[in-house]
């Protein structure tokens, strides 16, 4: 659809008829993708409703969309939710981070004792966001990759923009990329990495852990459509992490599947944790934007900063 706006023409790579939006099959498409990618906001104000059958429930939901149900009981330990969230999405319970109306839910309470649900204040009918820490840095590693890399779509050789934004809580500081390489002596992006024989690009980008500037608190890497239309069109959209030092050693990977009908996708955080140490969250939270227009995607990562991620 953007590309038909844009251009005035059909974007099959084969086809250079005039095409425009008020077209009865492109009208007939754009409803259906409506319907298909609503776009909800992660954040849970609303007052908890009653389900149709009357049993309480709680939803725990992580960002790319996957979530699962289960009965509501109060008296139920944080750890033990844990618990049924490692048999449900196989994430280690001691690499879950769950948050409950922008807080995070503690396993303990002051006293020592296990918190249960109506100790941190979750309310039946509700849901509880779990974001999933990748990887804790040890503190004797400084020079670190991040390396984000995608499949080349059906038409052949494309990019994508691998960046890299910088914030002070949820103020935003900087950003690197491929035309910004170097906004600061802590960060370093490598530019197009193209492999034609295996139909592969990636870009990397160099983290000096130790000369960050002391304010910066987080750093969110993302990919984004720089021609294409949305971002789904290209397979295997992935992210690898290593020590620069050692890079045939993957200290964590993780691919995405799901960026549907968006330009951009936001990979991964590196954040400070409470007691100083870097520690990396996986995401994949779909948002807009890209690098014509960075507004939406730093929005939506501010929004995620402000709700506890």
């Amino acid at each position: 659809m953007k590309a038909v706006e844009e251009t005035s023409k059909c974007p099959h790579p084969d086809c250079n008829q005039h095409a425009t939006l008020k077209d009865p099959t492109l009208q007939f498409f754009k409803a259906i993708l409506d319907d298909m990618f609503k776009v909800y906001d992660v954040t849970d104000h609303c007052s908890p409703s009653t389900p149709p059958n009357g049993k309480d429930v709680l939803t725990v939901s992580l960002l790319t969309g996957q979530s699962f149900t289960l009965p509501f009981d109060q008296n139920m330990e944080v750890l033990d939710l844990k618990l049924r969230v490692q048999n449900e999405f196989k994430h280690n319970v001691n690499k879950q981070k769950l948050l409950y109306r922008e807080k995070k839910l503690k396993d303990h309470l002051k006293n020592g004792l296990r918190a249960r649900l109506s100790d941190v204040g979750v309310q039946p009918n509700s849901t509880i966001l779990l974001v999933v820490l990748l990887v804790a840095i040890p503190e004797n590693i400084n020079d670190v990759v991040f390396d984000l890399n995608w499949g080349y779509p059906s038409h052949g050789r494309d990019f994508l923009d691998a960046t890299c934004f910088m914030f002070n809580g949820s103020t935003y500081y900087c950003l690197c990329n491929f035309k910004i390489k170097a906004p600061c002596d802590a960060i370093r992006h490598s530019g197009d990495v193209m492999d034609d024989e295996h139909k592969k690009g990636h870009h990397t980008m160099n983290v000096s852990l130790k000369d960050l500037p002391p304010t910066v608190t987080h750093l969110f890497f993302t990919l984004s459509a720089y021609k294409s239309p949305i971002i789904s069109r290209f397979p295997n959209t992935s992210l690898q992490f290593y020590e620069a030092a050692n890079p045939s050693k993957d200290l964590c990977k993780t691919t995405f599947h799901h960026a549907g009908a968006f330009q951009a996708v936001i990979m991964c955080s590196l954040s400070r944790g409470e007691y100083g140490k870097w520690e990396i969250f996986e995401f994949g939270k779909c948002s807009e934007g890209n690098e014509e227009n960075y507004e939406p995607l730093i929005t939506t990562i501010r929004s995620l900063i402000d709700q506890g991620f």
